[in-house]
């Protein structure tokens, strides 16, 4: 019988400071723990969101004639919270990957196109 070791376990159990690293092999294992993993954190329904429908697109506002995307500081405060969030589900998706898949993935700024 193999002894598993307190790493291995962690990573069966899933660690609670840190999502779930993906395993190639078992990809579809890996994609329902991490959007658990996700799930279970502060605001993880807009993490979740963001995730399977894309990041917040910012609005457009006209100032003086022109129309032009809202800055993050003209964002009403759900928005801001959304896009903090965007940010945080794209960290979280890119901590779960081992070094060689993140090297592929890293370019992109969208925890929905990793």
């Amino acid at each position: 019988m193999k002894m598993t070791t307190l790493a291995e376990h962690m990573i069966i159990g899933g660690a609670d400071n840190h999502p779930p690293m993906l395993e190639k092999t078992i990809y579809n294992s890996w994609q329902s723990r991490v959007m658990l993993y996700i799930k279970g954190k502060e605001h993880g329904r807009m993490m979740l969101n963001s995730i399977l429908h894309g990041p917040l697109i910012y609005g457009t506002i006209e100032v003086d004639g022109v129309t032009r995307l809202k800055t993050f500081e003209e964002l009403m405060d759900q928005e801001k919270l959304q896009d903090d969030y965007d940010v945080r589900a794209t960290n979280i998706v890119l901590q779960g990957r081992p070094p060689d898949v993140y090297s592929l993935v890293n370019h992109h700024n969208v925890a929905k196109e990793i």
